[in-house]
Order: C-alpha cells, then sequence, then structure tokens
C-alpha cells in the first residue's frame, strides 16, 4: 500500500471535506495546493503540531542550504567587480574617473529593467525552473568578462548580468514564502540573507589568493571572473536538480507530510499559489502606502549598497593600504555582516511583534561608522577601517523589508507587483549609491557619505511609520471584529486560497 493510500483513510470522508470546503470558499480544481490541504482536514491539530517540528527540520535540511549556496554564490558574482578592481581593472579596461562608478552603476539599471518583469514570470511560472535557467546564463555571462577589453563591452556585460540576476533574490523569497509559514520566516529569510556574509568572506579570500597569481597566463582580476562564473554555472545544475516549484512538486517529502506543510503554510492567509494575473491587484498594491514605505527603504538600502559593495576597496586603499592588503581587510566586514544578520532573524523569532524594531536597530552601528568616516582623522586609519567594516550591516534592513513584504501582502498579484516595486526601487538606490562616490573626493567621499547617512536615518524613520500603520489597521480589523476568533482565522484561510489580498481578507492581519 502506497504511502498517498495510507493517508487516506476513508474516501467517503475526504470527499465530504472536499465538497465542503468547495462549496464554502467557492474554489475550483485549479487552485494550487487545495487538494493536500483538504487531506490535512483529516489530522487533529495535535497531529500536525506533533509532526510539523519533523517535517520542518525535512525542510531545513532541503531547501535552506540550497538557499544559503545560491544566494551566496549571486552577491559573490555581486561583489566580483568590487574585487577584480583592487587589481589592474581599471588599467586594462581604461576605468579612469566616473567611468568605473558607471560600469558598477549600469549593473543596477539592468537590474532596473528586469525587476518587475521577473516578478510577473515568477508568478506565473514553475519558480525553481525558470530560477535555475537564469543561474545558467547568469554564470555564462560572468565568464564572459574575461573577454572584455573596453570601456563599452564591460557596460553590455554589466547590463546583462543585472538583467539576469533581478529575478534571483525574488525567487529565493517566494520559495521561502512556499514551504514557510509567517512566523518560520524571518529566521530562514534572514540565515540564507546572512550568506552575503559568507560570500564576503569567500570572496575576499578567493581575490586575495588570485591577486598572487602573476605567473599565470591572465591576469588576477579575469581569473576573479573565471573562477566565480565557473563555480556558478556548476551550481545551477544542481539547483535545477534539487530544488521543487512548490511543496505538492517536492519529491523529498511524502503525501502525508506535504498535506502537512500546505496546511501550515495556509496560516499566511494567502494560499500556496494561484498563476492567474489579478489586475486589480496590481492596483491596490500601487495604492497601498505600506507598500510605498518598504519601496523607499529599498531605495534607501539601495543607495547604501551601491556605495558600500562597489568603493569598499577604494576607501581601505585610500586609506592607505595596497590592492591585496584592501582585499585581506574586507574578510571581517563579512563575519559582521553573517552574525549581525543571522542574529536579528533569531531574535524576530523570540521576541514577538518586534520586526520594525529590530531594524532600527540594525541601522545605528552603521550609521555612526559612516559619521566616522567622514569625522576620523586619515592618521587613525584602523579607526576608519572599523568604520567601514560596520558597512555591511545593511543586508539587516533588506531582510526585513523582504520579510515584511513577504508577510504583509497577500493577493499573488498584488505581492508580485509589490515585490517589483521594491526591486526597481532598490536598482534605482543602487545606481544613485555608485554614482555619489566621486573620484576627486577620495578617500573621504563626503557626497557618498552624506547619500549614506540621509539613507539610514530615512530607514529609521520609516520603519517607526510602517509600525504604527500596521498596529492601527490591527487594531480597527479587531474593533470591527470583535477581535481574531477561531472562525475568523479559519476564513481567513479559506479566503486566502481564494487569492484574496490584504486589504480584501478582513481576517488577515499584519506582522509587525
Amino acid at each position: 500500500m502506497s504511502s498517498k493510500d495510507s493517508f487516506r483513510d476513508s474516501e467517503k470522508d475526504i470527499v465530504h471535506v472536499k465538497s465542503s470546503i468547495r462549496q464554502i470558499a467557492g474554489l475550483d480544481d485549479n487552485v494550487i495546493g487545495l487538494e493536500y490541504f483538504e487531506q490535512a482536514q483529516e489530522l487533529s491539530q495535535e497531529e500536525v503540531e506533533a509532526e510539523y517540528k519533523k517535517v520542518l527540520r525535512k525542510i531545513d535540511y532541503r531547501i535552506l542550504p540550497i538557499l544559503c549556496v545560491t544566494y551566496t554564490l549571486q552577491f559573490l558574482d555581486k561583489l566580483s567587480l568590487n574585487y577584480a578592481a583592487a587589481y589592474s581593472l581599471k588599467e586594462d579596461i581604461g576605468l579612469e574617473g566616473q567611468r568605473y562608478s558607471w560600469v558598477a552603476a549600469i549593473f543596477n539599471f539592468g537590474y532596473l529593467f528586469g525587476a518587475l518583469p521577473s516578478n510577473y514570470i515568477i508568478q506565473k511560472v514553475p519558480v525553481a525552473k525558470y530560477t535555475g535557467c537564469m543561474l545558467v546564463c547568469w554564470a555564462v555571462i560572468l565568464i564572459g568578462h574575461v573577454g572584455a577589453t573596453n570601456y563599452g563591452g564591460m557596460l553590455v556585460l554589466r547590463f546583462l548580468l543585472g538583467t539576469l540576476e533581478s529575478a534571483i533574490s525574488p525567487s529565493c523569497m517566494m520559495i521561502c514564502g512556499l514551504f514557510y509559514p509567517k512566523d518560520a520566516q524571518p529566521m530562514r529569510m534572514a540565515t540564507f540573507l546572512s550568506c552575503n556574509g559568507i560570500a564576503t568572506m569567500v570572496g575576499a579570500l578567493l581575490a586575495y589568493g588570485l591577486g598572487h597569481a602573476d605567473s599565470a597566463a591572465i591576469k588576477p582580476w579575469k581569473l576573479i571572473f573565471m573562477v566565480i562564473g565557473l563555480i556558478n554555472f556548476v551550481w545551477a545544475f544542481f539547483f535545477l536538480w534539487l530544488t521543487p516549484d512548490s511543496p505538492e512538486k517536492a519529491k523529498f517529502l511524502t503525501e502525508r507530510e506535504k498535506a502537512i506543510v500546505i496546511e501550515r503554510v495556509s496560516h499566511n492567509n494567502m494560499g500556496i499559489k494561484d498563476k492567474e494575473f489579478k489586475k486589480y491587484q496590481m492596483f491596490e498594491a500601487v495604492c497601498d502606502i505600506s507598500v510605498w514605505l518598504m519601496a523607499f527603504v529599498g531605495l534607501a538600502c539601495g543607495v547604501i549598497n551601491g556605495g558600500t559593495s562597489n568603493f569598499q576597496s577604494a576607501l581601505l586603499k585610500g586609506f592607505g593600504f595596497s590592492g591585496l592588503n584592501a582585499t585581506a581587510l574586507q574578510l571581517p566586514t563579512g563575519a559582521i555582516e553573517f552574525v549581525c544578520v543571522f542574529a536579528a532573524g533569531f531574535a524576530a523569532i523570540l521576541i514577538k511583534n518586534s520586526r520594525a524594531v529590530i531594524m532600527v536597530l540594525l541601522c545605528i552601528p552603521p550609521l555612526a561608522g559612516l559619521i566616522g568616516i567622514s569625522t576620523i582623522p586619515l592618521v587613525h586609519r584602523w579607526s576608519l577601517v572599523g568604520c567601514t567594516w560596520l558597512q555591511y550591516m545593511i543586508g539587516g534592513p533588506v531582510i526585513f523589508s523582504w520579510i515584511f513584504l513577504n508577510a504583509n501582502v497577500a493577493g499573488h498579484s498584488k505581492k508580485a507587483i509589490s515585490t517589483g516595486i521594491w526591486f526597481t526601487f532598490y536598482a534605482t538606490g543602487n545606481i544613485i549609491g555608485a554614482n555619489i562616490f566621486y573620484a576627486k573626493q577620495s578617500p573621504r567621499y563626503k557626497s557618498g557619505m552624506i547619500g549614506c547617512i540621509t539613507s539610514y536615518v530615512g530607514i529609521i524613520v520609516i520603519a517607526v511609520v510602517y509600525r504604527l500603520l500596521q498596529m492601527y489597521k490591527n487594531k480597527k480589523r479587531n474593533e470591527l471584529q470583535g477581535g481574531y476568533t477561531e472562525e475568523i482565522q479559519r476564513q481567513a484561510i479559506i479566503d486566502g486560497f481564494k487569492d484574496m489580498t490584504d486589504g480584501e481578507n478582513k481576517g488577515f492581519r499584519y506582522s509587525l
């Protein structure tokens, strides 16, 4: 007897459950995940709770490592230009003056170009297969950097790379949302984004080692692109092989386990996935002030990241360190990011309704570091180095804005547009950030420091406003409905399978 047969103890009871859910909810057979949700109704909550911990560990062992490796490699890819700049890239390609800034910025023009289309496509197609194909294409483009001989060629390559990579972060967000309920998402999302820190450390070691390859047939900066590109290329095929498109398609789960996962994820009040694009949800996203608040957080994060990821080497060299030493000194930045972002995700689970507060706290140390870079005398270069190390904490505000988008935006078309808007603003911010660091202002980069300081202050203010707004919405719904009863929660789950937005689904409650 198969696991599916053993799970269905009574076909008669299941048919009754299915028909009652469909009649109450007005759902059809094409709703993704509904069949397994129906099967889960045979189980008591005690059974689900008892078995879910085991199933969650099983998902963590499969899905979380995939997301971590993918995110490590995609950030390593983004940092490749920064590491190559520590060697002879600028001289060989002719990137004098602001040309290097534009090569750094053009990646984000590509990201900007692909942000909204990528989020639309991800909603319509199997997310894992699409992401795997993008990984293959981006690896090929990264390897192609080896053949760049002039400024124009490098601009084209970086634009294409940005366009292809615009799919990766939204895909990781969606995969996380498909397999994890709201309360489990902060830790998992913080875990894979903290791998940016791992990428920084691995990349710094790799670039430092390749920088000693003076006798190689190709120059160190070309070796950096080639090695990182080849690693990405190999991983893309592992990703395609290992990653399921949804819990329904997860071969590593039994039929019973799939039902338990979908039952738990259904408590997000968003269903599982709806491939139909609904125009009214697009308009709701555009008119939702909460979406725009997070979008402006994305803009601010982009400004900071655009400067930090592309000018870390330039800052350190400006403080009097050689190219090799400037590369090696970026190792601690990775460790700081890994520990801080991971710890922030862990804190968000331990302390209820603390996400906006943690976002604010994560902005304070790097803000102090920026003020230090602007004011500490250049003779105290190790103090200045310490201030630059703090800048890689920007991953914290990024991941918490993603967590809010995943948890507080319901309706799959609305979520796709909201996420697309966020990444559009983020890409715009990266373009701004890469172009407010003027070569003539080295090593202080006054304009860059002012832009980044303003951005951190903006994130702090927006996080406070966002929290107050969501608290107000929850309070109004509780007053109208007389609390948050089990009946309201049950209806909210069914309305989630109807693909209602958070505005339509009155049983939806916002995370803080």
